[in-house]
């Protein structure tokens, strides 16, 4: 679990009790840093080389105040193309806390620029990989949270430079090993250079028996030497299974069809668009957010397990990561989101028991604590049957307006009221063609279905095991009382502090229906949930006397999958995927090297379930950093667990696939 660092600050300057060792040079920290890790990484030179469009990715070992990266930051805005984008991918075991971060990064006046946009996203950090987006996506920020030996060997990347930092291998030892060096070769482009304020002989040998070349040059300040030097001998790459690979074709042109104008699309087309991507926003209807992202107010939270499942990794990820997006891109207001906190409350299946085991896994209070029945009455406003586990970062949003936000942008082009029919390729082009019902809706090299279960619709993703699930939700009219609700209430459904002079609750879970008309039967439900979840909240909505013609509410499918996880990323052809990988059902652990048969230029990013606000945004993310070949924001082992082709894999195991 994630343990934030525990600092002393002597005259000023940030010292780690848990390693002795100060942060940055007493002396100048700032020219320490540019001597040590931008001069000799020949940063300058190799940002002003960037071509047009180019990137260029730097990985770093120990985080901390984050002086390094702003250094790099600034480096790179000053020197690199405008269109040149920066990958910093760092990892952190004892991440600052907030406020200490805040009161380091206060000592380097030049970088406010730079710290002001890092710290107005910085909060409390979770286990797991964070992503910040950062001048408008030029500039991203992949934090690994965790043991550097433990986050390395699930990155997926390639390193251009390295900085190899971290508290002195005499106060550190753990970090300064073998692995460490050998993680860095695997994930270094060809000629990656690195360098380090350390020229301990444990780690110049490390570093050369990983395939480095290593030169000691004078260091900064008192320090007599320290070492830089870039990859000589690439390592023999180890087998990777190939059918979770990342597609080795290059798009023709950066430009990029998306399907769907629910949270998914509007994630997947503002991700892209921010890369410098020309991309067709296409949605059936005639207004974005008329699904299930329609709803009026949405819960942000982190619905979480105790055991670190996959889910919950992914949970974690993309609800710092939505946050985060809120918080860059819309005020908080009635109309659009509030940070108002959410309280989780016992019920069937989640018992006080089982909450008071997932508060004791050590999260940061910043994150998560445990209240008992007075404080989540004085906290939530109104009385409460139980206690309860608060989120304090949480709250709700209106789907629409972020949608709207992200869909706002001048490389994003909308086809509204279109629905798309079929996808053709032409393949002497390499484009994508979304013909509606009067001929051609949009061209691109790339397409992202984004649309719910209908991503299944079309012959190359008709195999994805997509399933809808009916939610109705309620509105009901405020009263005095009821305007005492200050957060967001969950328990086996949700409520939200008045919106507009109306709470939502809800929602219902219906399967094998397709029926869309809201149902007076439905509303009861949602009604007697409130009844369990508060029953003084029910009470002062009148909630025995209130009639259909004073409610309203909308109905919507979710789309999920067999295992409840999103399905994102490449679309493999499942007639030659299964001929490819027959043998598999014999022996599931056989190594077979033969290339998966992509689908040129086809992704989804769909069921998302209930859980679209947390994870559809990060989605985005995920799908550029395959389309542009750059550090993934997930762990391998994650992605894989999110991957389309899991499902074809899984059914060839069991032999469950004939052709």
């Amino acid at each position: 679990m994630t343990h934030h660092a525990q600092l002393d600050w002597q005259d000023g300057q940030p010292f780690s009790r848990a390693f002795g060792d100060v942060y940055f040079s007493r002396a100048s920290g700032l020219e320490e840093t540019r001597h040590v890790f931008l001069h000799h990484n020949e940063l300058a030179k190799r940002f002003a080389a960037l071509p047009e469009h180019g990137q260029f990715s730097i990985g770093e070992t120990g985080f901390g105040t984050g002086l390094n990266f702003l250094c790099a930051w600034q480096c790179f805005e000053t020197h690199a193309p405008a269109s040149a984008r920066l990958h910093f991918v760092s990892t952190e075991k004892f991440p600052l806390a907030p406020d200490d971060l805040r009161q380091a990064l206060a000592l380097w006046p030049e970088l406010a620029p730079y710290s002001g946009e890092l710290l107005a996203q910085y909060d409390t950090l979770t286990p797991g990989w964070q992503r910040f987006v950062l001048r408008g996506g030029r500039v991203t920020l992949t934090l690994l949270i965790g043991d550097a030996l433990e986050t390395l060997p699930e990155l997926d990347a390639r390193i251009d430079a390295w900085f190899l930092d971290g508290f002195a291998p005499a106060k550190n030892p753990d970090m300064w090993q073998p692995v460490l060096f050998e993680q860095m070769a695997r994930l270094s482009s060809p000629g990656a250079t690195f360098a380090t304020f350390t020229s301990a002989g444990v780690v110049r040998r490390g570093l050369s028996a990983a395939g480095f070349a290593v030169e000691k040059v004078p260091g900064y300040g008192h320090k007599r030497e320290m070492c830089c030097g870039r990859l000589e001998r690439t390592p023999e790459p180890g087998w990777q299974a190939p059918w979770f690979a990342r597609p080795q074709a290059a798009p023709s042109e950066r430009s990029a069809i998306v399907i769907g104008g629910g949270i998914a699309g509007a994630a997947s087309a503002a991700s892209l668009a921010r890369r410098g991507w020309q991309v067709t926003l296409v949605e059936r209807h005639e207004r974005l957010a008329q699904e299930a992202s329609g709803n009026p107010q949405g819960v942000l939270y982190a619905k979480l397990s105790p055991h670190f499942t996959p889910l919950t990794r992914l949970v974690l990820a993309g609800y710092g990561y939505s946050l985060r997006t809120l918080h860059t891109e819309l005020p908080q207001s009635e109309a659009n989101w509030q940070a108002c906190g959410v309280l989780q409350l016992p019920h069937d299946g989640d018992s006080p028991e089982k909450q008071a085991e997932l508060a004791a896994a050590g999260w940061p209070d910043g994150f998560l604590r445990q209240l008992d029945q007075r404080e989540a009455s004085e906290l939530a406003g109104i009385d409460l049957p139980s206690g309860g586990l608060l989120f304090p970062q949480a709250g709700w949003l209106n789907p629409a307006r972020l949608i709207a936000r992200l869909a706002d942008h001048p490389n994003i082009r909308l086809a509204l009221g279109e629905p798309v029919l079929e996808l053709a390729r032409d393949p002497a082009e390499r484009l994508w063609v979304a013909y509606g019902q009067d001929g051609p809706v949009a061209v691109g090299a790339v397409v992202v279905i984004a649309g719910g279960a209908e991503a299944a619709a079309f012959d190359a993703t008709h195999h994805l095991p997509l399933k809808r699930i009916r939610g109705q939700v309620t509105v009901a009219p405020a009263t005095a009382d009821s305007r005492r609700l200050k957060t967001v209430l969950c328990g086996e459904g949700y409520v939200s502090p008045a919106r507009n002079d109306t709470h939502c609750l809800g929602a219902t879970f219906k399967f094998g229906t397709d029926d869309l008309s809201v149902q007076p039967s439905e509303h009861r439900e949602n009604l007697d949930m409130l009844a369990g979840l508060s029953p003084e909240l029910y009470r002062a909505l009148d909630g025995e006397q209130l009639s259909e013609q004073r409610l309203a509410g909308r109905a919507a499918f979710r789309c999920t999958s067999p295992d409840y996880l999103p399905i994102v990323g490449p679309v493999a052809d499942r007639s030659a995927f299964i001929d490819r990988y027959r043998p598999l059902g014999q022996d599931a652990t056989r190594r077979l090297d033969a290339p998966a048969p992509w689908v040129d230029g086809l992704y989804v990013n769909t069921a998302h379930g209930s859980r679209g606000m947390i994870t559809a945004p990060l989605a985005g993310e995920i799908l550029a950093a395959y389309l542009d070949n750059e550090p993934a924001p997930l762990p391998k082992s994650l992605l894989d667990a999110l991957h389309p082709s899991r499902f074809l894999l899984r059914d060839l195991i069991r032999q469950k696939l004939k052709g």
